[in-house]
């Protein structure tokens, strides 16, 4: 349980990229008081986590009623997690992420709160999460396999809230450059995982 719980919390962790969503948060919320700021990360946390569990509990449902093979969807989402990876490596999601957030900005009318949207989805509960907690559950056997999986989401949840409530010192503290390599970092080690969710996916569907 403990090596799932694992490889659970790194593959949810590189994925949503807390540390990644720090600096775009922080831009997002600059203009509100602190005690706003601390309520959008919660609300933001919370929705992120509410989606991603649902998707993890009735995902597979979901999947089966769309007559869709659980190997297929391990090869479709390791090819999605691979294609999110190289975009990591050259910073391409972080781009996107900042247009999305200026997107917002922009709009006076959503400067109140942007805790759902953009940042709750699909800037953390994103197609790469949903598609990672969905694969992760579908590899666990067994209640305890389960809860293991769904023990990594909360801490990476935490972690997030965490990382969403200090954005602002963070930011400061981490600067642009050391945001910049951790990012390439975490986009290396998820292509690995996508790549071996790729290859699990290829070994079901032909009886490997």
């Amino acid at each position: 349980m403990i090596e799932l719980f694992s490889s659970a919390f790194v593959t949810l962790f590189v994925v949503i990229d807390p540390p990644g969503c720090a600096p775009i948060f922080a831009g997002l919320v600059k203009d509100a008081d602190t005690r706003h700021q601390h309520a959008m990360a919660i609300r933001a946390s919370l929705a992120a986590t509410l989606i991603l569990v649902g998707f993890a509990l009735f995902g597979e449902e979901l999947l089966a009623a769309l007559h869709i093979e659980l190997a297929a969807f391990r090869i479709a989402g390791g090819i999605l997690l691979f294609l999110i990876a190289l975009e990591m490596l050259f910073e391409k999601r972080t781009q996107r992420r900042e247009q999305r957030a200026q997107q917002v900005r922009n709009n006076s009318a959503a400067l109140d709160d942007v805790a759902v949207f953009p940042v709750a989805m699909p800037m953390l509960a994103g197609p790469g999460a949903i598609a990672s907690i969905m694969l992760l559950m579908a590899h666990a056997e067994g209640m305890a396999a389960s809860l293991a999986v769904l023990a990594a989401l909360g801490a990476v949840m935490a972690i997030t809230l965490a990382t969403l409530l200090a954005a602002a010192p963070l930011l400061r503290l981490m600067g642009a450059q050391v945001s910049s390599v951790m990012t390439r970092l975490l986009g290396l080690l998820l292509a690995a995982l996508a790549a071996q969710f790729v290859v699990d996916g290829i070994k079901g569907a032909f009886g490997i």
